[in-house]
């Protein structure tokens, strides 16, 4: 009986010495210690520490004093530690609260950058990423929301760096036509390559990737017994790149991109997932 109390007494003891270090630690610190607190972080690089700072602030004091300046803080802190998808949420969010903020063209550039950098992450500090094999989707938000910035803050300080980012952009999506239409090729599928080559010369006439999409609708024109549009894309590539590979030491057009290959038919099954090597 004795020894029953006495259980029953210590688990009374446990439940309470809980509620009470759990109370401990929903403890609201004063607005200014969160905001110090996430400032001295940043300042050390430590983002992780100044994101809980930042997170606590905004939920305890959302229309304190240091509320616009904290949600600011968040956008960069989120940035830095890699969360872009976060990072991009609390820039929306705080267009939305604060739409004539001084500040809406830096929520917006940085909005733009997560975007830019979504998909390469801390793989890419690491590993050789090829930008061109990757979705365009983000790539497109990118390049809308340095847009926005430029038609809404022509004046802003990141209005350079956004412009200069939008043309990285179009010749990043360029290079995704681009390495479609190499596939295609490898696929012996040569309209569908003539067609991405076709959009890159159309749609990005000023991109690096223009060399070879003119080189492409040349060959696959040629193969296609179109010579009226083999030749006119070859004018192109004279004009414009007069240097190119494409041409030998006597100025001939001579490209070889449709080499034809002799595959197995396990090769073919699998559209090149089992190669012959």
């Amino acid at each position: 009986m004795r020894s029953g109390f006495r259980l029953l007494l210590l688990s009374a003891l446990a439940v309470l010495i809980s509620a009470c270090a759990s109370n401990k630690q929903e403890e609201v610190l004063p607005e200014k210690t969160y905001y110090d607190n996430a400032r001295q972080a940043m300042n050390s690089g430590n983002f992780n520490e100044a994101e809980q700072n930042l997170d606590s602030l905004e939920t305890y004091y959302p229309f304190g004093r240091y509320a616009e300046q904290a949600q600011l803080d968040l956008i960069y802190a989120r940035y830095q530690n890699l969360d872009l998808e976060g990072s991009r949420g609390a820039a929306d969010r705080f267009l939305r609260l604060n739409p004539q903020s001084d500040h809406a063209d830096y929520a917006l550039y940085i909005r733009g950058l997560a975007s830019y950098n979504l998909n390469i992450g801390l793989a890419a500090r690491y590993f050789p990423i090829d930008v061109a094999a990757r979705d365009a989707g983000e790539q497109q938000q990118a390049f809308r929301d340095f847009s926005e910035l430029l038609n809404r803050y022509p004046e802003s300080e990141y209005a350079a760096d956004a412009r200069q980012r939008m043309i990285a952009v179009r010749n990043r999506m360029a290079e995704l036509e681009l390495h479609a239409a190499r596939y295609y090729i490898k696929r012996e599928a040569y309209v569908a390559a003539n067609n991405r080559a076709r959009y890159i010369a159309e749609n990005y006439p000023t991109s690096p990737a223009v060399e070879e999409a003119l080189i492409i609708l040349a060959e696959t024109f040629d193969f296609l017994k179109l010579k009226k549009g083999s030749q006119d894309a070859v004018a192109l590539l004279r004009q414009n790149f007069p240097k190119s590979d494409a041409f030998n030491s006597d100025g001939e057009f001579e490209a070889n991109l449709l080499r034809r290959e002799n595959r197995s038919l396990s090769s073919v099954v699998t559209f090149g997932l089992m190669s012959d090597e």
